[in-house]
């Protein structure tokens, strides 16, 4: 049984930025999410990709012991094209080939429907509502969104908040789901819907923790090598989730260190392009920079 899974895209990405210009590189949220997600649990992926998914991608996958039984190959793949100027915190996009995500049925194998960790990436949200209702008891089912649903799709969002446990969303979409421009606001109103948890993400300025309760600030890593940003979001929530699902805790210390070990890891992806970082990294470095977060917030 898988004990996380992981649900949303995977792509053959074509990445410009000021250091470098990448062509069908592999990408997508289900991807970034459950790589990262591989250092601290076992994972199981839901997805669709093409007949022409390279095998290379797949053995990638399955050298981190991560269960792809849950994805459909059909087609071709989804195509993303994107270019980043200096000011990385948002990607211009180009080009989008939906291909085969079109049919994406979100169909769990029954191994993967007591799966304890769930993550619903930032795909349609009658899919996530689908996803939802396949499982039997989990322990936590986060969500991210983003604004292409939101602009879409916001009634079938809110529904799926109200079922969650741990929503996470970047600022500009926090302030778009909520219409405010109160970070502290967009937080209120998301837990009144009923999650436990919100998590707004600050890309290279860290990321904001919000219960009933309190409230946490992570700091964002200041990086001497960034040269793609892409996947970093998804980097950090399957981190987060791959460390609550080992330590198998949920309370609010051991959600700010899982904030901080998916913020160590996002760092460390945002160093080279695709999962090229994340391909060498050890749990060594991933200590070590963990540690340097803790000293960051020493006064």
């Amino acid at each position: 049984m898988a004990k996380t899974i992981i649900v949303g895209s995977i792509g053959l990405d074509d990445v410009k930025t000021p250091f470098g210009d990448m062509k069908a590189i592999l990408g997508g949220s289900a991807v970034y999410a459950s790589h990262a997600a591989s250092f601290f649990t076992n994972v199981g992926i839901v997805s669709i990709a093409g007949e022409d998914f390279p095998e290379e991608h797949k053995n990638l996958l399955t050298s981190r012991n991560i269960n792809i039984e849950g994805i459909e190959f059909k087609g071709k793949t989804f195509r993303w094209s994107g270019e980043y100027e200096y000011d990385m915190n948002e990607a211009k996009t180009l080009n989008t080939e939906l291909n085969s995500i079109i049919e994406f049925s979100a169909e769990l194998p029954n191994n993967y429907k007591d799966a304890e960790y769930i993550l619903l990436g930032n795909i349609d949200p009658e899919l996530q509502l689908k996803v939802i209702e396949q499982l039997n008891q989990p322990k936590l089912i986060a969500m991210d969104t983003m604004n292409f649903w939101i602009e879409s799709k916001k009634t079938q969002i809110i529904e799926v908040i109200k079922k969650i446990d741990l929503l996470l969303l970047n600022d500009g979409e926090a302030r778009q789901l909520f219409d405010t421009v109160s970070l502290v606001d967009a937080g209120s109103k998301a837990l009144a819907l009923g999650p436990k948890y919100v998590i707004i993400k600050k890309g290279e300025h860290g990321a904001l923790l919000f219960t009933n309760s309190s409230h946490f600030n992570a700091p964002g890593y200041p990086l001497e090598v960034f040269k793609d940003p892409t996947g970093c979001g998804d980097s950090f929530a399957g981190g987060l989730l791959g460390w609550l699902a080992k330590t198998d805790n949920l309370s609010e210390p051991n959600l700010r260190k899982a904030i901080v070990y998916g913020s160590t890891i996002a760092s460390f992806n945002a160093e080279n392009f695709s999962l090229e970082r994340q391909k060498t990294l050890t749990m060594e470095e991933i200590n070590a920079r963990y540690n340097e977060f803790e000293k960051m917030r020493e006064f």
